[in-house]
């Protein structure tokens, strides 16, 4: 059994939306990525959503604030958070989540998302991720990528049906 991490606490989240904005800023520099205006404040509208939010969720929220903003835009910004490690897709529900561990190589992580509530939790545990990864290989089967999606209730949905 894997031991517990701050990622499998529902409540847990590495960074408020400050701190996240500023962290996934200072690895663009330090990478020598170009973190545009509109993916900076699509990047903190992920950061303060309180659920995952679908591509044309966003869309409406940076049309609240920037005119310019057009679904092209949205997905090129979408693409390149992506590709950095900035955000996780769910692609059960098709919408996007900060990722807790910007700074970090791209990894798998299996996700709990509850029905009701649409919350995403980040559960990070290795031991999911290789006993996927060691099971496919030992078929034969050579996995290129992992989602992991598990849907139900949270433990404050769950409490609140019962």
């Amino acid at each position: 059994m894997s031991p517990v991490h701050d990622c499998t606490d529902p409540q847990h989240h590495v960074h408020d939306g400050d701190a996240f904005v500023l962290e996934v800023e200072r690895l663009c520099a330090q990478r020598g990525l170009r973190l545009t205006p509109i993916r900076s404040h699509a990047l903190r509208l992920i950061a303060d959503a309180e659920r995952p939010l679908k591509a044309y969720e966003l869309l409406d929220r940076m049309k609240a604030t920037h005119d310019a903003a057009a679904p092209p835009t949205v997905y090129r910004a979408l693409d390149f958070l992506l590709e950095h490690g900035f955000i996780h897709k769910l692609a059960s529900v098709n919408a996007f989540v900060g990722c807790h561990h910007p700074g970090g190589e791209q990894h798998a992580v299996p996700f709990l998302i509850c029905d009701r509530c649409q919350s995403a939790t980040e559960l990070e545990d290795d031991t999911i991720v290789e006993a996927l990864e060691s099971r496919a290989r030992g078929l034969g089967f050579i996995p290129r990528a992992q989602i992991l999606e598990v849907h139900g209730l949270c433990a404050a949905c769950s409490a609140a049906a019962r």
